[in-house]
C-alpha cells in the first residue's frame, strides 16, 4: 500500500524527433495533466497525456 494522494498532477516533457515523411521539423513541448484520479486505469492517463500533448504549444529545434 502506498501513501501517494487519490489525485495527481503530471508534468510532461515531449521532444519529437523530425519526421521526413512528413516534412515535419524536431521540436518540443512541455505540459500538464492536473488532477487525475489514481484509481483509473494507466489507459485513462495515458489519454490524458496525449489529449494535453495534442493542444500543447510546441517550439521547433
Amino acid at each position: 500500500m502506498s501513501d501517494l494522494a487519490d489525485r495527481s498532477d503530471y508534468g510532461i516533457d515531449v521532444l519529437e524527433t523530425a519526421n521526413p515523411l512528413a516534412g515535419t521539423p524536431p521540436r518540443l513541448a512541455s505540459t500538464k495533466v492536473f488532477d487525475h484520479y489514481r484509481r483509473q486505469s494507466i489507459w485513462a492517463l495515458l489519454a490524458k497525456v496525449v489529449d494535453a500533448i495534442e493542444s500543447a504549444d510546441f517550439v521547433e529545434l
